[in-house]
């Protein structure tokens, strides 16, 4: 295992530095760097760049628009993205469901769909979770019944994020009732428009209207929408799930965070000191920074496995906890670093459309800081990968 760079890597790392230097608009970097919100057309306008580029999807085989980049290349572009302060690609299209479109989709699916998430004029968004229906997935009761040509699909999804956005949604429904509940669930690629779909709002504790709940009332969904094979759906599920995973960790966008945070020790007063020489707080900031860089050098030996043409470990499943782990205790030495000047995340700041008098850093780490207790949630409970890692190492 060799974790050292190559000179082709650095050179690598200095053409992507220096494109994003040259084509990374500052209004988006300014919103990404101060923690402002995002909206869609900021998202749609840095994936356009990044395709018209050739690089919105790295992954991806080169016949469908990838960039034939190795693991480590792969890896050091995520690292230099997330130094610039460039938005995120969104995962629910290129890196979720397109994965799943490429191995276990029809030749007509991979044919439409593809291109349109390539160039993002699809807007995608994940049906999974439902009431009563989160870690434990398998529960799930939307259902989808074949009448002819087509499913009708009735049920609820929540938790769904920017489904107010969505053109498409990729969904796990019920379309057969058996003892074993991970038999019976397929997949399926439903329009968002089409009648009978209603999305209604989740306004969360940072005052944001990023996830939602979606209705489905009698919604007539192609049979040429179902995924691989009726029945087959967790599969499936599985499969995309371990992509959502891969990209959590997020190591380079905590490293950015671990900077900031440190700047914000430097200039806030304790006793008439900045806060970093405060014993306490600077030993928290230490711990947290010896985390991370274990955190990275484990990413970097599963990095080096994939370009050694080997499978990842059990030590992959560590990341997702880690890694939000260690999000989430950033962004608690944020608000503790800010105090009071935190609390005012009025939307019409964080969105970046009227300046703020009182501290234009402080003022969005209280969203911030609420807004990353999901982390540890999503993609799959810290709790449930807990217990695959114990199967998968000690085989319990």
């Amino acid at each position: 295992m060799d974790l050292n760079y190559s000179k082709e890597d650095d050179a690598f790392r200095e053409e992507v530095r220096g494109w994003l230097t040259e084509n990374l608009p500052r209004d988006l970097q300014h919103k990404v760097l101060n923690h402002l919100r995002l909206g869609r057309d900021d998202f749609v306008r840095w994936h356009k760049i990044l395709a018209a580029r050739g690089w919105v999807a790295p992954a991806w085989p080169k016949e469908w628009g990838g960039t034939g980049w190795n693991a480590t290349q792969r890896h050091i572009f995520e690292e230099e993205c997330a130094r610039a302060g460039t938005p995120m690609i969104l995962a629910f299209g290129v890196s979720m469901v397109a994965p799943v479109i490429m191995k276990y989709g029809s030749a007509a699916q991979k044919e439409y769909y593809l291109p349109r998430i390539y160039d993002c004029t699809d807007w995608w968004c994940q049906g999974y979770s439902e009431p009563g229906s989160g870690s434990d997935l398998a529960s799930l009761k939307t259902r989808a019944e074949r009448e002819g040509d087509h499913y009708v699909v009735n049920g609820q999804k929540t938790w769904t994020t920017l489904a107010q956005f969505a053109d498409m949604m990729f969904c796990l429904v019920r379309t057969e009732t058996t003892e074993r509940r991970q038999e019976g669930i397929s997949f399926l690629l439903i329009d968002m428009h089409t009648p009978g779909i209603t999305v209604r709002p989740i306004l969360t504790l940072d005052e944001d209207h990023e996830v939602n709940e979606v209705f489905f009332d009698n919604v007539k969904v192609p049979i040429a929408n179902l995924v691989g094979e009726e029945g087959r759906g967790w599969t499936y599920a599985k499969y995309l799930l371990g992509h959502e995973r891969t990209g959590i960790a997020a190591v380079g966008r905590s490293k950015r965070e671990l900077g900031f945070l440190k700047r914000l020790a430097a200039r806030e007063a304790k006793n008439g000191l900045p806060l970093g020489q405060d014993p306490l707080f600077a030993a928290k900031v230490a711990a947290l920074e010896i985390e991370l860089m274990a955190l990275e050098m484990t990413v970097l030996r599963v990095v080096s496995s994939e370009a050694g043409q080997k499978g990842p470990g059990p030590e992959a499943s560590l990341l997702k906890i880690k890694g939000t782990e260690v999000q989430q205790r950033l962004t608690e030495l944020m608000l503790e670093a800010v105090g009071p000047y935190g609390m005012p995340f009025e939307r019409a700041y964080l969105e970046g459309s009227e300046p703020h008098a009182i501290d234009d850093e402080a003022a969005p780490i209280a969203s911030y800081y609420f807004n990353f207790r999901k982390t540890s949630i999503y993609g799959g409970s810290n709790e449930i990968q807990k217990n695959i890692i114990s199967q998968m190492i000690l085989g319990l």
